[in-house]
């Protein structure tokens, strides 16, 4: 099963940073909102494929981020999977980030997130996050 590791990334207002994929045909969910990061290479953790993804999205170099949950997918998705979530916050907002990857970005408060079409199971992702009550938690710091 491929493995996937993806990031909530919180900006320092405490606002969620996602992107807008490419609108191609031809990939995954095009012109959906989605998470940072993606596939595992070989050899590979969770950790290093999120670096490697965040710094070929968004140029931005990290190395810590807190585990949040693990997902198996077997429905909801292109393929089976297993998806790796992760959180951290970084001290700057999001028009200050640059996009290398998808059409856009855009940093969501909790309120806003109806109004995205999230990738996949990206929206339940999401729920669950909420419930868990941390991100409230960061948008207190």
């Amino acid at each position: 099963m491929k493995e996937i590791a993806q990031l909530l990334l919180f900006d320092r207002d405490g606002r969620l940073v996602i992107y807008l994929r490419d609108n191609k045909p031809e990939i995954p969910f095009p012109n959906h909102w989605d998470f940072f990061g993606g596939h595992l290479e070989a050899g590979e953790t969770p950790e290093q494929a999120l670096a490697r993804e965040l710094n070929e999205e968004l140029g931005i170099e990290m190395t810590s981020f807190r585990p949040f949950r693990r997902y198996e997918c077997f429905t909801g998705d292109a393929y089976p999977n297993v998806k790796y979530l992760y959180y951290a916050q970084i001290d700057r907002r999001a028009a200050d980030l640059v996009l290398y990857e998808g059409q856009r970005l855009a940093a969501i408060a909790r309120e806003e997130r109806k109004e995205f079409r999230f990738a996949n199971i990206l929206a339940a992702i999401l729920e669950d996050f909420i419930a868990s009550g941390l991100w409230c938690r960061l948008i207190r710091h």
